[in-house]
């Protein structure tokens, strides 16, 4: 029986502390302090559950909203994008269709052929249909602009090919022109030989007729009385003599010469009237006329008489002599008294 009770002793033992432990817990539990502290670390945590949360959706609200706007400016971006390359592409037609319209005007200046023209043509016309297409907003996507890139080049490979036609044809046209101006040039150089030829054949044949003509020297005027002597007033005088000589000429054709004298007055009046003769296309008066034999020889002392039927005043007297349509003298006298 003893050793029963020593045995259980100690789970007795065991037993009260426990009873203890548990009662002293619900002491604490108990407490006011304990409780609202629990209380406030339970309102924080559930706080901090619905911060976490709104956190979290809104978050997700940004995000999805950054998306949104993320998609908007990329297609935005991509708007812009298409609506520049078409910027570019029309930049690029109208550049096209202003060389095209260069190369027109151009070839209204040299010859074309049929084949060149024909192709010129039939690009400008797709120009204007592409750049009719380009406009369309139907056709504002990126798949059709690429087309309409590929075609560009292609027509750019035309006209390409068009401007070097042209070229090559500009060169030909300016290696006729230098041709051409070369020849200009020998036949103005030729216009001006012969030019030069013709006037020198003119100056001599100038000469030749001046070398024809008959000379005059020794050219007198003078009034004379009824007897023939010298009257020394003019307003006396009954006759009036000019005497000359005519000097050897080999040039000058030999036979029989008529010489015309004419005689005017200080107040510009033609004395006498013996008819007319040729001179420079008119027909001119003349106060005399006397008809000599020449035969290449001087002839000194020819003299032609004027009979005085006028009032005659002193004054300037014009003596001119004529003779094969030449004038072969003229000089003036002053007759003071």
């Amino acid at each position: 029986m003893e050793e029963n009770k020593e045995i259980t002793s100690p789970n007795i033992e065991e037993n009260k502390n426990i009873n203890s432990s548990n009662i002293e817990e619900n002491k604490d539990i108990n407490n006011p302090k304990t409780a609202m502290m629990y209380r406030v670390i339970a309102i924080i945590v559930a706080l901090l559950i619905v911060l976490f949360l709104w956190l979290f959706f809104s978050q997700n609200a940004r995000m999805r909203e950054a998306e949104a706007m993320n998609l908007e400016l990329q297609t935005a971006n991509e708007q812009l994008m298409l609506e520049n390359e078409q910027i570019q592409l029309n930049n690029e037609f109208q550049a096209l269709d202003d060389q095209f319209q260069a190369i027109e005007n151009q070839s209204l200046k040299i010859v074309i052929n049929d084949s060149i023209t024909e192709e010129y043509n039939k690009a400008k016309e797709r120009i204007e249909e592409l750049r009719k297409e380009l406009k369309d907003e139907k056709n504002k996507n990126k798949k059709r602009i690429k087309e309409l890139q590929s075609e560009i080049e292609t027509l750019k490979g035309i006209l390409r090919h068009y401007v070097a036609q042209i070229d090559s044809l500009s060169k030909e046209n300016a290696g006729l022109k230098a041709e051409n101006a070369e020849i200009k040039s020998k036949n103005s150089k030729l216009t001006t030989e012969m030019g030069e030829v013709s006037q020198q054949k003119k100056v001599l044949e100038e000469r030749m007729v001046l070398a024809e003509k008959l000379n005059v020297t020794g050219l007198t005027f003078t009034p004379l009385k009824k007897n023939g002597k010298k009257e020394s007033k003019i307003a006396k005088a009954k006759q009036l003599m000019v005497t000359f000589t005519i000097p050897q000429n080999n040039s000058t054709p030999v036979g029989v010469k008529n010489l015309y004298l004419r005689i005017t007055s200080p107040e510009g009046n033609l004395l006498g009237n013996a008819g007319t003769f040729q001179f420079e296309g008119a027909n001119v008066q003349c106060t005399s006329r006397k008809q000599i034999e020449y035969g290449g020889e001087e002839i000194s002392g020819v003299t032609i008489y004027w009979d005085v039927n006028t009032a005659l005043n002193r004054g300037e007297y014009l003596v001119e002599l004529f003779t094969d349509g030449y004038r072969l003298a003229s000089r003036r006298f002053n007759v003071e008294k």
